[in-house]
Protein backbone atom coordinates (compact mmCIF):
# COMPACT_ATOMS: atom_id res chain seq x y z
CA UNK A 1 0.00 0.00 0.00
CA UNK A 2 1.40 3.76 -0.89
CA UNK A 3 1.98 6.27 1.93
CA UNK A 4 -1.53 7.71 3.17
CA UNK A 5 -0.67 10.82 1.80
CA UNK A 6 0.52 9.97 -1.95
CA UNK A 7 -2.98 8.26 -2.73
CA UNK A 8 -5.25 9.74 -4.63
CA UNK A 9 -8.41 11.54 -4.20
CA UNK A 10 -11.73 9.24 -5.81
CA UNK A 11 -13.29 11.58 -8.02
CA UNK A 12 -17.38 11.26 -7.14
CA UNK A 13 -20.49 13.44 -7.90
CA UNK A 14 -22.71 14.02 -4.82
CA UNK A 15 -26.50 14.92 -5.07
CA UNK A 16 -28.86 16.74 -2.73
CA UNK A 17 -32.06 15.83 -3.56
CA UNK A 18 -35.26 18.37 -2.40
CA UNK A 19 -38.64 17.82 -2.49
CA UNK A 20 -41.12 20.09 -3.08
CA UNK A 21 -41.26 20.92 0.47
CA UNK A 22 -37.68 21.50 0.83
CA UNK A 23 -36.57 18.21 2.91
CA UNK A 24 -33.40 16.57 1.70
CA UNK A 25 -33.32 12.91 0.50
CA UNK A 26 -30.90 10.43 2.64
CA UNK A 27 -30.42 6.97 2.41
CA UNK A 28 -29.26 4.53 5.11
CA UNK A 29 -26.11 2.35 3.91
CA UNK A 30 -26.40 -1.08 4.00
CA UNK A 31 -23.08 -1.45 4.62
CA UNK A 32 -19.27 -0.16 4.78
CA UNK A 33 -16.08 0.03 6.86
CA UNK A 34 -17.21 3.58 7.33
CA UNK A 35 -19.86 2.41 9.66
CA UNK A 36 -19.22 3.23 13.66
CA UNK A 37 -22.84 3.08 14.60
CA UNK A 38 -26.52 3.24 14.01
CA UNK A 39 -27.48 6.62 13.68
CA UNK A 40 -24.16 8.05 11.29
CA UNK A 41 -25.16 5.60 8.39
CA UNK A 42 -27.28 7.86 6.43
CA UNK A 43 -25.82 10.02 3.43
CA UNK A 44 -27.04 11.78 0.42
CA UNK A 45 -26.34 9.80 -3.31
CA UNK A 46 -22.90 9.91 -4.17
CA UNK A 47 -21.03 8.06 -6.78
CA UNK A 48 -17.52 7.94 -8.69
CA UNK A 49 -17.20 9.49 -11.90
CA UNK A 50 -16.06 7.18 -14.50
CA UNK A 51 -12.60 8.55 -16.59
CA UNK A 52 -13.63 11.27 -19.21
CA UNK A 53 -17.39 11.20 -18.04
CA UNK A 54 -19.01 14.50 -17.52
CA UNK A 55 -19.78 14.92 -13.52
CA UNK A 56 -23.08 15.97 -14.00
CA UNK A 57 -23.87 13.10 -16.18
CA UNK A 58 -22.41 11.02 -13.55
CA UNK A 59 -24.08 12.18 -10.88
CA UNK A 60 -27.92 11.59 -13.00
CA UNK A 61 -26.60 8.08 -13.50
CA UNK A 62 -25.35 7.55 -9.65
CA UNK A 63 -28.94 9.25 -8.86
CA UNK A 64 -30.84 6.52 -10.92
CA UNK A 65 -28.42 3.69 -10.05
CA UNK A 66 -28.97 3.85 -6.03
CA UNK A 67 -32.57 5.38 -5.65
CA UNK A 68 -34.41 4.83 -8.95
CA UNK A 69 -34.86 8.78 -9.37
CA UNK A 70 -34.98 10.06 -12.89
CA UNK A 71 -37.77 13.04 -11.92
CA UNK A 72 -35.47 16.02 -11.48
CA UNK A 73 -34.81 19.35 -12.21
CA UNK A 74 -31.23 21.57 -11.80
CA UNK A 75 -30.95 23.55 -9.13
CA UNK A 76 -27.40 24.56 -8.60
CA UNK A 77 -24.16 23.12 -8.37
CA UNK A 78 -21.09 24.01 -6.38
CA UNK A 79 -18.09 25.64 -8.16
CA UNK A 80 -15.55 23.89 -6.36
CA UNK A 81 -14.96 20.47 -5.68
CA UNK A 82 -14.88 19.19 -1.95
CA UNK A 83 -12.72 16.74 -0.31
CA UNK A 84 -12.58 14.60 2.54
CA UNK A 85 -10.63 11.93 3.73
CA UNK A 86 -11.00 8.38 5.33
CA UNK A 87 -10.05 7.62 8.86
CA UNK A 88 -6.54 5.73 7.98
CA UNK A 89 -7.18 2.80 9.88
CA UNK A 90 -10.15 2.07 6.96
CA UNK A 91 -7.71 2.59 4.22
CA UNK A 92 -7.24 -0.84 2.85
CA UNK A 93 -10.66 -1.63 3.16
CA UNK A 94 -12.48 1.28 1.37
CA UNK A 95 -12.12 1.25 -2.89
CA UNK A 96 -9.09 -1.47 -2.18
CA UNK A 97 -6.94 0.85 -0.66
CA UNK A 98 -6.41 3.24 -3.98
CA UNK A 99 -7.75 6.23 -2.35
CA UNK A 100 -7.32 8.38 0.58
CA UNK A 101 -10.52 9.62 0.46
CA UNK A 102 -12.92 11.42 -2.03
CA UNK A 103 -13.14 14.89 -4.28
CA UNK A 104 -16.97 15.68 -4.79
CA UNK A 105 -18.78 17.89 -6.98
CA UNK A 106 -22.24 18.28 -5.56
CA UNK A 107 -25.54 19.34 -7.41
CA UNK A 108 -28.59 20.40 -6.06
CA UNK A 109 -31.81 18.97 -7.52
CA UNK A 110 -35.62 18.77 -6.97
CA UNK A 111 -37.39 15.60 -6.99
CA UNK A 112 -40.41 16.57 -9.15
CA UNK A 113 -41.67 13.06 -9.29
CA UNK A 114 -43.70 10.79 -6.80
CA UNK A 115 -42.53 9.13 -3.54
CA UNK A 116 -43.44 6.04 -5.23
CA UNK A 117 -40.78 6.37 -8.03
CA UNK A 118 -37.87 5.76 -5.10
CA UNK A 119 -37.00 2.64 -4.61
CA UNK A 120 -33.68 1.54 -3.33
CA UNK A 121 -33.91 -2.13 -2.67
CA UNK A 122 -33.85 -2.30 -6.53
CA UNK A 123 -32.55 0.76 -8.20
CA UNK A 124 -31.81 1.53 -11.39
CA UNK A 125 -35.35 -0.56 -12.47
CA UNK A 126 -33.40 -3.79 -10.55
CA UNK A 127 -30.48 -3.37 -12.54
CA UNK A 128 -28.10 -2.48 -9.89
CA UNK A 129 -26.89 -3.78 -6.49
CA UNK A 130 -28.63 -1.90 -3.60
CA UNK A 131 -26.34 0.69 -1.61
CA UNK A 132 -29.16 1.83 0.54
CA UNK A 133 -31.75 -0.41 3.02
CA UNK A 134 -34.18 2.32 3.71
CA UNK A 135 -34.47 6.21 2.47
CA UNK A 136 -36.51 9.18 3.75
CA UNK A 137 -36.81 12.95 3.68
CA UNK A 138 -34.95 14.87 6.16
CA UNK A 139 -34.50 18.83 7.55
CA UNK A 140 -31.65 20.31 5.70
CA UNK A 141 -29.88 21.43 9.03
CA UNK A 142 -30.42 17.93 10.59
CA UNK A 143 -28.14 16.43 7.89
CA UNK A 144 -24.54 16.76 9.17
CA UNK A 145 -25.56 14.99 12.16
CA UNK A 146 -26.91 11.96 10.41
CA UNK A 147 -23.19 11.60 8.33
CA UNK A 148 -20.43 9.52 9.81
CA UNK A 149 -17.96 12.35 11.03
CA UNK A 150 -15.08 12.48 8.76
CA UNK A 151 -17.96 13.47 6.33
CA UNK A 152 -20.05 15.89 8.14
CA UNK A 153 -17.71 19.04 7.36
CA UNK A 154 -18.18 18.65 3.66
CA UNK A 155 -22.07 18.03 4.25
CA UNK A 156 -21.99 21.12 6.17
CA UNK A 157 -20.69 23.10 3.24
CA UNK A 158 -23.00 21.39 0.71
CA UNK A 159 -25.69 22.60 3.34
CA UNK A 160 -24.60 26.11 3.35
CA UNK A 161 -23.86 25.89 -0.09
CA UNK A 162 -27.46 25.03 -1.11
CA UNK A 163 -29.60 25.67 1.75
CA UNK A 164 -31.59 28.76 -0.18
CA UNK A 165 -33.54 26.00 -1.98
CA UNK A 166 -34.64 24.84 1.03
CA UNK A 167 -37.01 27.61 1.34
Amino acid sequence: MHPYESLPYRPCAGIMVFNRVGLIFVGRRSSGPEHIDVTHVWQMPQGGIDKNEDPYKAALRELYEETNIRSVEKLGEMAEWLAYDIPRDIIGEAWGGKYRGQKQKWYALRFTGEDSEIDVLAPGGGKHKAEFIDWRWVELKSLPDLVVPFKRATYEQVVNEFAGFAA
